[in-house]
């Protein structure tokens, strides 16, 4: 399993006794998320689809294969096939942790697809599908999940948000709108549980993955899927106090990311013209307000 220690020592983070659903957890970064959690203590539903890059296709085989390492190496695990996408499909990888381990402290929302295409050549079917996955998909996980942490008034969430939501990339508006939808949620999420001691954040990971090998080039070599985890198991520890919070983490470098607000100007009087005038003072990034939080305006 992925660890920077030695495999005979006793991590300090720990998550005995804990549950944790990760979802598109069949390869890549789910996998090493639910393979690290499972080292370190936690009861891990390992959910994939199994299906291609695109979507289409299903199969438990890659989910299983996953919860035969966790259980070789010692740890608890059950596989779930069950599609984010579909409110019942959602509300099912909960239940299934329910029956399995009785409770539900950690939701990675780690599923996703692609469908890329240049905005003047993507169809609804693109937008719908990829919509229906990342963002959907986290919703309908998320709001089976609400309710259970809520009453143990407990619980860590971890959004999988991407840098084409945060700053954009060619061929991705279907993506990039999904990816800056789970930060949207996150923010309001993180209002609405703070009261219930849930915290839920954001990871913007660069890895070498199914979904990205293709188009990363030589720069792949050294963007592994374990050296993003270290950052999902921090966010998914009982010690973790942040909330709303986005990281970029990739390649052993970890980074905020956050929403500011210029100083900017006030004028009762103002016009197209003041704005056009004063643009550039507007813009002026020099001083900042960081937005985002239970504390949120």
């Amino acid at each position: 399993m992925p660890s920077n220690q030695d495999s005979s020592s006793r991590p300090s983070l720990t998550f005995d006794d804990q549950v944790a659903i990760v979802t598109g957890a069949g390869g890549g970064l789910g996998r090493c998320h639910a393979l690290e959690l499972a080292r370190r203590g936690a009861r891990v539903v390992v959910n994939d689809l199994g299906s291609a890059v695109d979507g289409s296709g299903a199969s438990i085989s890659a989910a299983q294969a996953v919860v035969d390492e966790i259980t070789a190496a010692g740890g608890i695990a059950i596989a779930n096939g069950d599609s984010v996408a579909t409110e019942a499909g959602g509300a099912a990888i909960v239940q299934a942790a329910m029956d399995a381990f009785g409770r539900v402290d950690i939701l990675v929302n780690n599923a996703g697809i692609l469908r890329d295409a240049a905005f003047k050549n993507m169809t609804a079917e693109q937008v719908d599908a990829v919509l229906s996955v990342h963002l959907a998909g986290a919703f309908n996980v998320t709001r089976a999940v609400w309710p259970i942490m809520r009453e143990q008034n407990y619980g860590r969430i971890i959004q999988t948000t991407s840098g084409t939501g945060l700053f954009g990339n060619f061929g991705q508006a279907n993506y990039g709108a999904a990816k800056m939808g789970l930060v949207g949620m996150m923010h309001v999420l993180a209002i609405e549980g703070a009261r219930n001691n849930i915290a839920i954040n954001a990871i913007a990971p660069i890895a070498r993955t199914r979904m990205t090998e293709t188009i990363m080039g030589e720069a792949a070599k050294a963007m592994d899927p374990e050296l993003v985890t270290p950052v999902v198991i921090y966010l998914a520890h009982r010690d973790c106090d942040r909330t709303a919070h986005i990281y970029s983490v990739g390649g052993g470098k970890v980074s905020r990311v956050f929403i500011g607000q210029t100083k900017g100007i006030e004028n009762p009087e103002l016009t197209a013209e003041t704005v056009a005038a004063r643009i550039d003072e507007i813009d002026d990034a020099a001083t900042f307000t960081i937005r985002g939080g239970p504390t949120a305006g």
